[in-house]
């Protein structure tokens, strides 16, 4: 099962308390649009390829542009120039 997986490596599983649906909305949130912006629809012909994709989307696109309530509706590119300036 799951948690024998992660012993078996050393790890350990980031939850709450069981029936929180919250704690793994962001997470899920991301990887749902990694999935439809990125992967879906893709033939990947290594591994290696897929991780670069997945690279360049995550920190390229996704965080440059994507905007956050934390940043006051700015992507986060914008809200470190505004900062810088």
């Amino acid at each position: 099962d799951y948690q024998s997986l992660l012993k078996r490596h050393n790890l350990r599983g980031s939850m709450s308390a069981r029936g929180c649906c919250y704690d793994n909305a962001c997470a899920e949130s991301f990887f749902h649009t990694l999935r439809v912006e990125c992967i879906h629809g893709e033939d990947f012909v290594s591994r290696e390829i897929m991780r670069t994709a997945v690279f360049n989307y995550s920190e390229c696109d996704y965080n440059r542009w994507r905007r956050h309530s934390a940043c006051g509706g700015l992507s986060p590119e914008q809200f470190e120039n505004q900062n810088l300036a």
